[in-house]
């Protein structure tokens, strides 16, 4: 391995079919240049005796691998007889077996962590299983050091199990059901930046997740989990992935932490039981009451509470609670940014009756407090394709550069507090950014909303042009919180 940027193939189940693995790899080789290594998730060998007489072949050295190639252990009882040495050992020239379980650090400083086998839940586990046992050994062994952050690349042959979850599923239904929570568990500790799983004949690459709790935590590199399916499988679904990989010592700490427009959350939190999950669960026991936005989430049985600064009425012997005055979406807490949700699909809900969708955009700039404009048009005057396209083109018009945030990501997964944004919701749920830099027109989202495109009404633009007077907005203040009510999640049981 050298001391730059390593060029890496993973590959699925080979099952034996080492002449059809290895020949794929010299194309590749051919067409795309030399890789530094080749490693191997799932079960390596088979258990016909083609494969075996093939073994052979490569084991004599009459034939041999084109690259270093490392592979996992057996994930059954046949194959357990090809691996003598439990602690890893080289079984023909160029290939060679990890171990059990371990951490391979490579002279470029690449760290790959690996566990071979399918889960027991015995103890000891079977020469082709591991146990939580050794699971928990691994990661006491890694992840007790306080400098440590991760390892590059984790290789275990059973998926994580739930690792769908907060992100793109699985398109195989049965792929939901499986996997090891051990596994899981495991993934949350290592934080691999790679992780290659197998076994399941399918091929799914996960969006990236975080690694870290927003705005409670520093940022830290994000996750890519990918599953490959078998070597030379009939549906051709894809059982080898190139990538380069710089090794995370050698990485500038800024680069390493930069999260890409669609990570997401990071799935194994919701059952992962390590103790960074317990100290986030302590701190949130810890934190002050919930703050608030626009309203009380207290539910009086279809009363509106009293604006007493209190819990709500009869509230005499409770502290005042504390209320707070947010920058963005991106400072908002947990507590404030599910309130706004909630909010947001009543106004949806409401706005869809009355025959109508919603656009909704925020610009935190050049303003001291959070400021959710949400502009209801009507279902015929244009379709949400049609508003989508007119933020493009004005803002290609006025060299700005509007992106679009992939389906399951948000505000929060893509920019810091205190930095400057515009953004755009749309009602079909897609969603544009724009990060400043430097200038930003004030109006910008109303004039894409005034335009002949849209409502065709140019000089409402300007918000100092509206000249309707106080008596006016507050019949229709009063107009609209009428027609709102049943839509008010906050006047429900």
């Amino acid at each position: 391995m050298s001391d730059k940027a390593l060029r890496v193939l993973a590959c699925g189940d080979v099952y034996g079919k080492f002449d059809v693995v290895f020949n794929r790899v010299r194309a590749i080789q051919k067409k795309s240049g030399q890789f530094d290594l080749l490693i191997c998730v799932g079960s390596f060998f088979g258990t016909s005796p083609e494969s075996q007489a093939q073994w052979e072949e490569y084991k004599s050295g009459a034939k041999k691998a084109p690259i270093q190639t490392y592979v996992l252990g057996a994930n059954n009882q046949e194959t357990v007889k090809y691996f003598q040495d439990v602690d890893g050992c080289e079984m023909a020239p160029n290939i060679t077996y990890l171990g059990r379980k371990g951490l391979l650090t490579g002279t470029s400083g690449l760290q790959i962590a690996y566990v071979s086998g399918i889960e027991s839940s015995s103890d000891p586990a079977p020469a082709y299983c591991f146990s939580a046992k050794d699971i928990l050994s691994l990661k006491t062994t890694l992840a007790s050091n306080s400098k440590f952050k991760g390892v590059d690349i984790l290789m275990t042959s059973l998926w994580p199990k739930e690792v769908w979850n907060y992100g793109n599923a699985p398109t195989n239904e049965s792929s939901k059901k499986c996997g090891s929570a051990l596994i899981a568990n495991l993934a949350l500790s290592l934080k691999p930046r790679y992780h290659f799983s197998a076994l399941e004949g399918e091929n799914y690459e996960r969006l990236p997740y975080r690694n870290h709790l927003v705005l409670q935590e520093n940022a830290q590199h994000v996750s890519r989990f990918i599953a490959l399916a078998s070597v030379g499988n009939p549906d051709k679904k894809k059982y080898i992935y190139a990538f380069t990989i710089l090794p995370m010592s050698a990485m500038d700490p800024a680069e390493l932490v930069k999260q890409p427009l669609d990570v997401s959350e990071n799935p194994y939190r919701k059952s992962g039981k390590d103790t960074r999950k317990s100290k986030s669960t302590d701190a949130i026991g810890e934190e002050e009451p919930a703050q608030q936005f626009f309203f009380d989430l207290n539910k009086q049985h279809g009363k509106k509470r009293q604006s007493d600064g209190r819990g709500g009425a009869n509230s005499k012997d409770k502290q005042p609670r504390k209320h707070r005055h947010y920058q963005s979406m991106v400072d908002m807490s947990s507590e404030a940014m599910e309130e706004v949700h909630q909010y947001k699909t009543a106004l949806k809900k409401c706005y869809k009756a009355k025959g109508k969708r919603y656009v909704m955009f925020e610009r935190n700039y050049r303003s001291q407090h959070l400021q959710l404009q949400v502009v209801p048009l009507p279902l015929q005057c244009c379709s949400t394709e049609d508003i989508k396209e007119a933020f493009i083109v004005q803002a290609q018009e006025q060299n700005i550069e509007l992106l679009e945030i992939p389906e399951h990501s948000d505000i929060k997964q893509i920019v810091q507090p205190g930095t400057p944004y515009f953004y755009v919701e749309l009602d079909s749920g897609e969603k544009l950014f724009h990060r400043i830099k430097k200038h930003f027109p004030l109006q910008f989202g109303r004039e894409v909303l005034a335009s002949e495109a849209i409502l065709n009404i140019p000089t409402r633009a300007d918000w100092r042009e509206c000249k309707s007077t106080r008596e006016e907005e507050e019949s229709f203040a009063k107009s609209f919180r009428k027609e709102f009510e049943p839509f008010d999640f906050s006047l429900q049981d």
